[in-house]
């Protein structure tokens, strides 16, 4: 009967203890818990001093101060929903990205024909396509979530040419990412240049030759710049574009979308932003 009694006791004893530990377990602390992201993504216009120009700015509404910003320059069809992606997407980064214009009142183009006519116009006249790269600069500084300070450019094709000529201009950027682009640019590279810069193109890419890469290269070295010069194995130009493909079939172009180079560029763009920034 005492034995009985003295398990019961201790029984008892250890129910309470539990119960107690068990009540004065803290809550969940969910403050802690990483924000929801929700990216807003506005369109704007500008203008520079001859040419009204049709931008979208893209940020995450929930994540309070300043961050950096960065200019995303079009692909030679012209500011399109592609490009806009790229905007929202670097919004889910942290980022403020502004997807620019560089052809004026967002316009686009349906055929290469005019998509070169439209480039060659903005790449023949440096002063009006510095001075609309400059404009979208402004804009996107004067933006409540951009810290003045810390910018960046970012193109695809004729837009990775855009971005790497106006940083060879002198443009005060912290980095500049090209990604299936030229690299035979109205500036080369010089003494004017700031900015890190990082190059990603397809290495089976015909529009960008081997001369060309070398020049680069050389120019780079010369002034002993800060850049990364990334070939993918295989790889033809629009490799990051899910149009790529569709595009090359309807016109007879060697452009083809690859989900392996387009992953691995945009890691190495953040790596980029993250030793940058």
């Amino acid at each position: 009967m005492k034995i009985i009694t003295y398990f019961l006791l201790v029984t008892l004893v250890f129910t309470i203890s539990c119960k107690q530990k068990a009540e004065s377990k803290p809550e969940t602390d969910t403050t802690s818990e990483a924000p929801v992201v929700k990216v807003k993504g506005t369109e704007v216009t500008y203008a520079s001093d001859s040419t009204n120009l049709k931008g979208y700015i893209a940020y995450d509404e929930n994540i309070k101060g300043k961050r950096p910003g960065v200019l995303i320059v079009h692909e030679w069809w012209g500011h399109n929903d592609y490009v806009r992606e790229r905007a929202d997407m670097l919004a889910e980064l942290g980022y403020t990205a502004i997807a620019i214009d560089m052809y004026g009142d967002g316009k686009q183009a349906d055929h290469p024909d005019d998509a070169g006519k439209f480039a060659m116009s903005v790449m023949n006249n440096l002063p009006e396509a510095t001075a609309r790269f400059n404009a979208a600069i402004n804009v996107l500084q004067q933006h409540e979530s951009v810290d003045k300070e810390k910018l960046a450019a970012i193109g695809y094709c004729f837009g990775g040419s855009v971005a790497l000529t106006m940083a060879n201009n002198g443009a005060d950027l912290d980095a500049v990412a090209a990604f299936h682009s030229g690299v035979a640019l109205p500036v080369m590279p010089n003494k004017d240049l700031k900015a890190r810069v990082l190059v990603c193109n397809g290495a089976d890419d015909p529009f960008v030759s081997a001369e060309s890469i070398t020049a680069f290269k050389t120019a780079m070295d010369s002034i002993g710049a800060k850049y990364e010069y990334i070939a993918y194995p295989g790889v033809t130009h629009s490799y990051t574009s899910k149009e790529a493909d569709t595009n090359g079939e309807k016109f007879k172009l060697p452009l083809a979308y690859n989900a392996d180079a387009d992953q691995k560029s945009w890691e190495s763009l953040q790596q980029l932003f993250e030793d940058v920034f």
